[in-house]
């Protein structure tokens, strides 16, 4: 095994092991608390000390691991579900945002957003003939 995909393991297990302290959207941990944890050191820089972490928990939402999170509007932060209820509503929130995102890309191309889904999805079935 690789150094960086041994210490990767070790992340995901203390990642893993930090949020298991912080179930449900009210007891969030915040970004600073959450990377100390898993690295057992500070940050200095919001964005660029703490990116790492961040692309940490993109890997392993994309892998399927329901890491949730709240707005700093909301007191921000990360947290697992504790109801079904609370990962409906993070899920729902995550495609409106997809979806926001997707109906700007549309207007710029001057196209409908359902043209654009469109395209997108024929796009991927393409894609998916070429993989297999």
């Amino acid at each position: 095994m690789r150094e960086n995909d041994k210490t990767d393991a070790e992340a995901r297990v203390k990642l893993l092991t930090a949020l298991s302290n912080h179930i449900g959207a009210t007891r969030a941990i915040g970004m600073g608390e959450l990377y100390h944890a898993v690295y057992g050191e500070s940050w200095r820089n919001r964005i660029n000390d703490t990116r790492r972490l961040r692309t940490l928990i993109t890997k392993m939402r994309r892998e399927g691991v329901a890491i949730c999170s709240v707005s700093t509007k909301e007191g921000g932060g990360y947290y697992l579900a504790s109801a079904g209820s609370e990962l409906v509503a993070y899920l729902r929130r995550s495609k409106y945002r997809a979806l926001r995102i997707l109906a700007r890309v549309a207007k710029i191309q001057k196209v409908s957003l359902p043209d654009l889904l469109g395209q997108m999805k024929l796009e991927m079935e393409k894609d998916n003939e070429k993989a297999a």
